[in-house]
């Protein structure tokens, strides 16, 4: 008989199935979907701007719905915090498939959350230290439940704390550029990215556990697609991180220096009025 878990994710790979399909109708007749946001934020070798695209398009009936139904972002916001509190309960449990469902929708409600923002003309400030503080959370919540799943396997669980501490370092470097006045560099593993394939791992871990592991290697099933997608975002998150802070601080570097340049130049072109009065004499 077919596990809960294997049911929901067939069921969220049916529904994405079913968009990607009607985006790519839209494109065979109308072209590629094109946003201003998208093209800002831009896309990376491990997510492309095509498929950031295509879910922006995806999105966008829903959040008009939203805005009609008077749903609030900051309402969006907190239901995406406690879904991701339910994903992380599930993953500490072992319920990959129940946590990929409740991870995709908070991700879901944390994208529309801007848009819904942007529709009805409620974007502020605090709307988006919020979003920001949802995203950590969020976060937290999915690495933090893999923990303590991993607890009886320290090489799994080490990988799951690597991977937190990457992703909370790229989100850093973002906001310690944006705090300098330096435009933050793209790089890879940005939040997007990470909770596409954080998901993607636990969905398919489901798939894989019954014939992968139908000889049990360790006292619980680790879901080697769950694994696969903790490592890809310890080493690319940690490398992301280190790059972007070393490109932030070379470009803080280059202005403080261009800035003591050219209060040097200043310095040393206005003349002295003494001198200039009084000639020296011969």
């Amino acid at each position: 008989m077919m596990n809960f878990d294997l049911i929901l994710t067939i069921a969220l790979f049916g529904l994405a199935a079913v968009l990607t399909l009607a985006y790519l109708i839209r494109v065979f007749f109308k072209g590629e979907a094109h946003f201003d946001r998208v093209d800002r934020q831009g896309g990376s070798a491990l997510l492309s701007k095509q498929v950031m695209e295509g879910a922006y398009w995806c999105m966008q009936p829903l959040a008009r719905l939203l805005v009609f139904l008077r749903i609030t972002p900051n309402q969006l916001s907190w239901a995406s915090f406690f879904l991701g509190l339910i994903a992380g309960a599930c993953l500490a449990v072992g319920h990959f498939g129940s946590a990929a469902v409740f991870s995709a929708i908070s991700a879901l409600l944390d994208s529309l959350d801007g848009m819904v923002a942007r529709m009805s003309g409620r974007a502020s400030d605090a709307g988006e230290v919020l979003d920001a503080a949802v995203d950590r959370f969020a976060e937290f919540f999915f690495i933090g439940g893999l923990v303590i799943y991993y607890r009886s396997i320290p090489i799994l669980m080490g990988v799951a704390l690597l991977a937190l501490l990457g992703s909370f370092m790229v989100s850093y470097s973002t906001a310690k550029a944006e705090a300098l006045g330096v435009t933050p560099p793209k790089g890879s593993m940005r939040r997007p990215e990470r909770a596409v394939y954080l998901t993607l791992g636990a969905a398919l871990a489901p798939v894989t556990i019954p014939w992968w592991e139908s000889i049990p290697e360790f006292s619980i099933p680790v879901g080697h697609p769950m694994v696969f997608a903790l490592a890809l975002v310890a080493v690319m998150a940690n490398f992301s991180a280190v790059e972007r802070l070393w490109v932030i601080a070379k470009a803080v570097r280059l202005r403080e220096k261009n800035a003591a340049l050219a209060a040097a130049s200043q310095s040393t072109t206005e003349e002295d009025p003494n001198s200039a009065r009084h000639p020296a004499e011969v």
